[in-house]
């Protein structure tokens, strides 16, 4: 894989990276394991906690590595590179502290006492409520998309808090505020069957009838996070760049397969020459690995722009948060288009669902999906230049 120079964190903390690596060869000789069981078998998920993924956005202060937004997007890079439903799973459960620091710093400090490896899974749009009962919610919904359910210790879900009978007029949307509550009081729904991503165990999620205590709920959009440092400023940020590290990991995937699969001599039905001798293929290879550099190089920037803005002048970051979101879509777009490039040059061969090309153009194409990838961000950026009010707040 093609990396950008590291920073200064990452030369002090190689580790994560280098396991990451270190891990590639195994990952990938389980894809069709993790497709079949359609999510993270349990040894794998102790494997990567052991190689301490899981905690590498923990503070220091509670046995994390507390890494800086560059070395996190390397790792999941890395890891969705040899398997991008490992690397989809480890974002998610990766991003668990800078959820919880939305909770009172004495919640959080208990959330992770018993140790780092915390683990929240569930939903970000608003398909609950929680009606406020007592000294909390209670709460019933149920979330598509839990990515990582069936290894989560926690389960949240973004809810619509009703107003109070009789209902009165209201001004704007009802509030929101997001639950979580222990995995054994959710019930995860097995509706995970699709195009890609199959390891990720992305099921749904219910929370029916619980009563959650209001120290354990959020406000995910507009919540102040308790616990101090650039890496738990503007999280939701931090979430669409690991999401677009992600996406140039499944295309790096597609390009390395490819170039195997040209330097093992195959030949095109009727071409008279091998793959690699083709200059088309050559134009084509060409072209994909210069867009998956820029695209890779826009996530850096971007990525170390943030980052001094939220170590040095937090205030400025509504001012790009446009541009963050369509720098996503963007970067979507462009491995995706890789990933297809790929697939079309490959051959017949790349059609057969054990190839590794034909499933990363599976992985890339459910990816494409996400609602963060949307193409109505680039609008968003563009109103923002125009001067307009636009694009998402975080």
């Amino acid at each position: 894989m093609h990396r950008n120079p590291p920073t200064r964190q990452e030369k002090t903390m190689p580790d994560l990276i280098s396991r990451a690596e270190a891990l590639t060869p195994s990952l990938r000789a389980r894809a069709a394991e993790l497709d079949e069981a359609r999510q993270l078998p349990a040894d794998l998920v102790a494997e990567l906690k052991e190689a301490g993924f899981f905690r590498m956005f923990v503070p220091r202060s509670h046995g994390g590595h507390e890494a800086d937004l560059r070395t996190g997007m390397t790792v999941l890079e890395t890891l969705a590179t040899a398997d991008p439903a490992v690397g989809w799973t480890v974002m998610i459960g990766s991003e668990t502290p800078q959820l919880l620091a939305f909770l009172a710093r004495e919640t959080f400090d208990k959330m992770y006492a018993a140790g780092p490896d915390v683990i929240v899974a569930g939903g970000f749009s608003p398909q609950g409520t929680a009606v406020p009962a007592g000294d909390g919610y209670l709460v019933d919904g149920r979330w598509a998309f839990g990515s990582g359910s069936t290894h989560a210790d926690w389960i949240f879900g973004n809810c619509v808090v009703p107003p109070p009978p009789p209902a009165g007029s209201t001004d704007g949307p009802p509030p929101l505020r997001s639950v979580l509550v222990p995995a054994s009081q959710a019930r995860v729904v097995d509706t995970w069957r699709v195009l890609g991503l199959l390891g990720t165990g992305s099921h749904d999620v219910e929370i029916r009838g619980v009563q959650v205590p209001a120290e354990h709920t959020f406000d995910l959009f507009a919540g102040v996070p308790s616990i101090p440092g650039p890496g738990f400023t503007a999280p939701l940020m931090h979430f669409v760049l690991h999401l677009g590290a992600v996406a140039t990991g499944i295309a790096q995937g597609a390009l390395d397969a490819t170039v195997t699969l040209a330097g093992e001599g195959k030949h095109r039905l009727y071409a008279r020459s091998r793959l690699a001798d083709s200059q088309l293929f050559q134009v084509g290879l060409g072209r994909s690995d210069l867009t998956l550099r820029a695209a890779r190089a826009l996530l850096a920037t971007t990525a170390d722009e943030v980052w001094t803005l939220c170590s040095s002048n937090p205030a400025g970051l509504p001012a790009i948060g446009p541009r963050v979101s369509a720098t996503l879509t963007w970067v979507t777009d462009a491995a995706l288009s890789v990933v297809d490039t790929c697939y079309r040059t490959a051959g017949g061969q790349a059609a057969r669902d054990s190839s590794p090309i034909q499933r990363r153009f599976r992985d890339m194409h459910t990816f494409s999906q996400h609602a963060a990838a949307a193409e109505g961000w680039l609008g968003g950026h563009g109103t923002a230049i125009l001067g307009e009010t636009g694009g998402l707040s975080y």
